[in-house]
Parts: structure tokens; sequence; C-alpha cells
């Protein structure tokens, strides 16, 4: 058993370094994270706070599916207020990429997608550490965590694809990732 495990974290890292190495200089916001138009690309995603699953494709045949963007849109809902807006495509690319390194079968939980500015605002003031001007409140933010999969090395690959902010929160046990500026804490 413990061989297999070591086969598996090797695989792993192998996949991860293939990764950012095909993501390396891709540079300015806004770039294409993913360079292939022709890959399908899928999501597995479960909403923490309201219990919502999905896996959809959300780009097939060198396009974005509207209708499922619109779901997957609505999944990621500020779950305090219901409110949603359209987040940022380059965001579901970023988890596409994480999600395929980490194995296709392997679901992102949820811990906050968009966030209105009013819950963004009572976070703050309750101290939560939460930014005036987060991401989440543009659809550029998700919280995440993989189960299954150390924190840390979900961390480290979304470090090297050096693709937007990277925060972990081992306290809470969730990543930050979104499509800002690169830059990491925690």
């Amino acid at each position: 058993m413990p061989h297999r495990i070591l086969q598996n974290r090797r695989t792993f890292i192998k996949t991860l370094a293939g990764t950012a190495a095909g993501l390396a200089g891709s540079g300015a916001i806004g770039a294409p994270l993913i360079k292939n138009p022709g890959l399908e690309r899928k999501l597995t995603l479960n909403n923490m706070h309201t219990g919502e699953k999905m896996t959809a494709v959300y780009w097939a045949d060198g396009h974005y599916m509207p209708q499922v963007l619109q779901e997957v849109d609505h999944l990621l809902r500020d779950h305090r207020t219901g409110t949603s807006i359209q987040m940022d495509r380059q965001l579901f690319d970023l988890l596409y990429l994480l999600q395929r390194d980490v194995g296709l079968h392997k679901e992102f939980q949820v811990i906050s997608g968009y966030r209105s500015p009013e819950t963004n605002e009572k976070l703050r003031k309750q101290g939560q550490g939460v930014a005036k001007k987060s991401y989440h409140m543009q659809g550029k933010a998700i919280d995440i965590r993989v189960p299954g999969i150390a924190l840390r090395d979900v961390q480290r690959m979304a470090l090297k694809m050096k693709a937007g902010g990277v925060g972990f929160y081992s306290r809470s046990n969730f990543l930050h990732v979104d499509v800002g500026p690169v830059r990491h804490w925690g």
C-alpha cells in the first residue's frame, strides 16, 4: 500500500510539473489559460453551503456553453443573499486545469464563489480577514478544497500556474484562487 501512495504522489507531481511548464510564460492577465481550444472542459463542483452538486461540460467544440455557464454561475452564487453574477470564465479555466491535475473524478468543494458587496462588508466587520475590494465580488475568485488531496499540494499546483492569486487558509481548511494579479499569501 505505501508503494501505491508514493507512486500516485509521483504521478501527481509529474502532472503538476507538466501543467506548470505548459502555462509558464502565458503571463499577462486576460491571456488564455488553455492553449488548445478543441479540448472539452468539464468541472465537478459541490457547494458546501447549499448542498448543490454539478458535473458539467462548460466548453465544447471551441466555445463556452452559455446555458451550462448560467447553471455554474447559479451554483457559485452568494449563499447568504441568493444573488449571482456572471463569473469570470478564466476562473473556470483555472479550475479546470487544477481539476485535471488532481484527477477529473475529483470534485471541488466550494466554500465561497461570488460574494455580494453586502456579504463582503458583513464578513469584514466580523474580522474574518476579508479584503475590502475582494475579487469574490467581481466573480474572479473562489475558495475551494479537494477531498482526498492535501491542501498544500493543491496550493503548490496553483502557485506553479502563476495564473492569479493563491491564498492558503489552513485553519479554515480551504484554498483561495483568483484570476487577478499573480500573488500569494498564507
